[in-house]
């Protein structure tokens, strides 16, 4: 199969980024960012060489392209539900889990006739399903750009690839779920913790830009550490609620000039103090 070592590549490549600890919006920029790279050179090798018989072409469309786009689409949503994930107690965000759950049902209720389909393993609609050039209205949810080449797509490719992505989710999902559940019980047993008597009185930015410092310094627990746990404790033991700490950081990222401002401060202040110490 001409595009097989593409497809084991690609895999590994996913393979590592899954076991790679870390921050999970980092992890689903980095993942979106990756998949587009592979779908590009999966369909220049598909221009670069034609199907030969249309069996070939069904069998790309319906079992290669989707591994493919699956983790585009799953990449892309894991980003914007995570983004959004409230910071209140486990309690909500169970609450908000389980409706993302039941959003991402309903495509399978919308779609339940080529859902079942697709289940199933059928095979005497494909010709109209996974060959180039048959159109039809129903699209998937997901609007990508990768949709309106006509000769990188058909009218159900995409479909298979968010049923293949939306499993993924429900799976991640329910897995939050779980371990959300169970810290709540972990909790119920646990002996009050005394709150912290430090308030930070300097700006949410300056701290969610010293707490990305920290995290990228590999010197809490030997880099480990995930950015949301260090955030907790930032808020615990800052008494401070940073709120959605990562767009606050794309906010530092985009600045022109200055990207560092409150480190530099730091340093600047710290060297006057040294200074002072030293006449």
């Amino acid at each position: 199969m001409k595009y097989q070592k593409l497809v084991s590549e690609f895999k590994n490549q996913m393979d590592r980024l899954e076991n790679d600890g870390g921050d999970i919006l980092y992890k689903a920029e980095t993942g979106i960012a990756q998949v587009e790279k592979y779908l590009k050179k999966l369909q220049e090798q598909i221009n670069a060489k034609p199907f030969t018989t249309q069996e070939d072409e069904i069998y790309f469309f319906k079992h290669v392209k989707p591994q493919f786009f699956s983790k585009l689409i799953y990449y892309g949503r894991l980003f914007n539900i995570e983004s959004k994930r409230p910071r209140g107690s486990n309690a909500a965000q169970i609450k908000y889990l389980k409706n993302q759950i039941k959003k991402l049902q309903i495509f399978f209720n919308d779609n339940l006739e080529f859902y079942n389909y697709y289940r199933r393993g059928a095979i005497s609609l494909d010709e109209q399903y996974f060959v180039r050039g048959n159109r039809d209205l129903r699209l998937p949810l997901e609007s990508f750009h990768f949709l309106i080449d006509v000769r990188f797509s058909t009218c159900q490719d995409g479909t298979v690839a968010t049923i293949m992505a939306y499993d993924m989710l429900i799976v991640y999902l329910q897995g939050e779920i779980d371990t959300l559940t169970t810290n709540m019980d972990d909790l119920k047993d646990a002996p009050m913790e005394r709150p912290s008597k430090l308030f930070w009185t300097g700006s949410k930015t300056d701290l969610i830009e010293l707490l990305y410092a920290l995290h990228s310094s590999n010197s809490i627990n030997g880099g480990t550490v995930d950015i949301k746990e260090l955030a907790e404790h930032f808020e615990h033991f800052y008494n401070v609620d940073l709120g959605n700490y990562y767009h606050t950081f794309i906010e530092i990222r985009s600045r022109k000039t200055g990207k560092t401002k409150f480190l530099d401060r730091l340093i600047e202040m710290l060297g006057q103090r040294m200074e002072a110490l030293d006449d």
